[in-house]
């Protein structure tokens, strides 16, 4: 059985995985960059953007922080916590 506690947890995991897909997506895009060309610049392969940019997988925390520098963004913004 789920408890109150962990539920909370799992749904805001889930909540900032979406905002993270949606804004990844929208902010590359509004960069001019396709999936290719960000994996390339980050170093990564074009499966791991594909997974962050559908939800299905979560960045690590320096990619994060490269992810914000290169799209010139905050990690909160990428994350969800605001919306600028």
């Amino acid at each position: 059985m789920f408890h109150v506690k962990y539920f909370s947890t799992f749904c805001s995991i889930i909540f900032f995985m979406v905002k993270f897909a949606e804004r990844l997506k929208e902010m590359r895009l509004a960069k001019g960059l396709t999936r290719i060309q960000l994996a390339e610049q980050l170093g990564v392969s074009l499966r791991s953007i594909s997974y962050w940019e559908t939800g299905q997988r979560e960045c690590d925390f320096s990619t994060l922080l490269k992810l914000a520098k290169l799209l010139d963004c905050t990690t909160d913004y990428l994350l969800g916590a605001t919306d600028y």
